[in-house]
């Protein structure tokens, strides 16, 4: 080989080489996670037995997390390249605005307000709004009945102020920092039901020191789809995150670890919401 050309062949590699160390963790191909030492940062519930919930150091438990593993393995990151994020429901936006999380799964329903600060892949989950209350009440059947009563959940929720506006206009919204807070006070008398999503108000009346306690009402009056939140204009990592979710739900996967984490709980959600769901459309 000729002179010119092994210093042409040089310039290429030198080239190459530039353009890999210049991908950054929220920039970089889907896939390139493997076997490096990048890290996936995922925001998630830490409070939410049955979606997302850890304790301590132990690693997140739940649907959530089950999902979020196995997207994260498609995008090509192994669990120990997973870097588990608290975000609490009112921190979601700035924390995916502000790059300190990759993607949030973290009960994320898809609005088009939200879509005005991030964008979103999914949904992975359909869910409805429901009631928790104690177990022996037997007034509250629904939204309608709360009129005059004191309702809870938590700051950056748009479940409270949905029943208000729509159904009991003469509700008491009481605000806590997360869920647990509002059943301590559904069990103290201090509100008279908890309202959120049916699969998670079925996590907390599931959860072992809530058993024979509550009770969830069973009558679904929205629909919920939970989406994977990203940063704004990721669009080839939207439409990975999409297919990873179509993959799942195609095989045994989405079924099995949505029985795993509700068994027990008597939740059966609702088959017909979760089937054929219309993915977001991903945005550059």
């Amino acid at each position: 080989m000729g002179i010119s050309k092994i210093r042409g062949a040089a310039a290429i590699l030198a080239v190459s080489a530039l353009a890999l160390t210049a991908c950054s963790p929220s920039s970089e191909k889907e896939g390139e996670g493997s076997g490096s030492d990048e890290k996936l940062t995922i925001g998630i519930k830490f409070d939410q037995p049955g979606l997302g919930f850890r304790e301590g150091s132990n690693q997140p438990t739940g649907f959530d997390t089950d999902v979020a593993r196995f997207i994260a393995k498609e995008l090509g990151f192994e669990e120990d390249q997973i870097e588990w994020k608290q975000t609490p429901s009112a921190n979601r936006e700035n924390a995916l605005e502000n790059k300190e999380v990759d993607m949030i799964m973290a009960t994320y329903s898809i609005t088009d307000e939200r879509k005005q600060r991030v964008d979103f892949a999914g949904p992975y989950f359909v869910a409805g709004q429901d009631l928790l209350v104690r177990k022996d009440d037997t007034d509250i059947k629904g939204p309608e009945d709360l009129d005059g009563k004191k309702l809870c959940s938590v700051t950056g929720s748009t479940s409270a102020q949905k029943i208000k506006d729509t159904y009991a206009k003469g509700v008491s919204l009481v605000e806590q920092g997360g869920y647990a807070e509002c059943v301590t006070y559904l069990e103290s008398g201090q509100v008279d039901a908890v309202t959120t999503d049916d699969i998670i108000l079925a996590g907390l009346a599931g959860a072992s020191n809530n058993k024979d306690k509550f009770k969830v009402v069973g009558n679904p009056f929205s629909e919920e789809r939970y989406g994977v939140g990203l940063p704004k204009g990721e669009k080839d990592r939207c439409e990975a995150i999409n297919a990873a979710i179509e993959k799942m739900k195609d095989g045994d996967e989405w079924q099995n670890a949505l029985d795993s984490n509700t068994e027990g709980t008597g939740y059966e959600p609702d088959e017909k919401l979760n089937t054929d769901v219309e993915m977001e459309t991903c945005e550059g």
